[in-house]
């Protein structure tokens, strides 16, 4: 086995609003390092980093709109979030929560602030991943998975320096319980001060970090802070990270889908015309029905 080094460690760019609930980083499709095919299968990344959301009897959000193509992963990390979606899935996710759509063939969702919290306001702070799906798998069904932090898979660190919480994927021989198209691995690594974890992941697969709390040593010699995105190169298969103080860490890994990307708005296809069909069924009303 051979380490994994960083290609590149990217500060989080301009914020922007999605709806008005949503404050995000825009990571993926970022500046020319990371564009949808760099992380492929994970085309998108917008992380809402900490903000403080005044109490608000009307919940932010976002409203009715459709995907096709791909899946729609929400983690969250501070809030709560609620989903509903055309197909018959919703539900609410708080802290530790994760919210996983497969838009597949044509879906209409909406999400928002869930209504007891936007009522008092608080902390938020989400990341919202849009996972490609292979063109074999682009018009399957659409479903929905719920998961709670109680669900997923769990590793303790030696010496009680933390946990990994597994979403998808395996850690140590413990899976996640999340169903993927494609081999991806998604995790959070929980790590108190001085704690350190090892991964391993095949030297091709795409792979990231996302510093969610706190700051870590990556490889014992590369410092990254909060809000900081880390990509690494493409070869090797083994890194380390170790807590500076105490830290929470998303990992990303996953391995490529080598097809074209034609994207527009809320489709991700594999070509221009399937583009101009999805915008086709969609006006003529087969993603279904969702009220406003």
């Amino acid at each position: 086995m051979s380490q994994k080094n960083i290609d590149s460690v990217i500060a989080p760019p301009p914020i922007h609003w999605v709806g008005n609930g949503f404050r995000v980083h825009n990571f993926i499709p970022g500046d020319s390092r990371l564009p949808m095919q760099r992380m492929t299968p994970f085309v998108l990344l917008d992380y809402n980093s900490e903000y403080e959301f005044p109490a608000s009897d009307t919940p932010r959000g976002v409203g009715v709109h459709p995907h096709r193509g791909f899946e729609t992963v929400t983690i969250a990390y501070k809030g709560k979030v609620e989903h509903h979606d055309s197909n018959g899935g919703g539900g609410i996710i708080g802290e530790g929560d994760v919210q996983w759509m497969t838009a597949a063939s044509g879906i209409l969702h909406k999400e928002y602030h869930e209504k007891k919290w936007s009522k008092n306001g608080g902390i938020f702070q989400m990341v919202q991943l849009w996972v490609n799906l292979p063109a074999r798998d682009k018009m399957s069904d659409p479903k929905y998975q719920a998961i709670t932090k109680e669900e997923m898979g769990k590793v303790e660190l030696q010496n009680s320096f933390g946990f990994i919480e597994v979403i998808a994927g395996e850690y140590n021989s413990v899976r996640g319980p999340a169903s993927t198209f494609t081999p991806i691995n998604m995790m959070n690594a929980h790590l108190k001060k001085g704690g350190n974890a090892d991964f391993n992941f095949p030297g091709n697969y795409n792979t990231a970090l996302l510093v969610i709390k706190g700051s870590i040593l990556v490889n014992n010699s590369e410092e990254v802070q909060t809000d900081n995105f880390v990509l690494f190169e493409n070869s090797g298969e083994d890194f380390t990270i170790q807590a500076n103080e105490d830290s929470i860490v998303l990992v990303l890994s996953g391995e490529p889908i080598h097809e074209p990307i034609a994207a527009y708005g809320p489709f991700v296809m594999n070509t221009k015309q399937e583009l101009i069909r999805a915008y086709e069924d969609f006006n003529s009303g087969k993603f279904g029905y969702l009220e406003d």
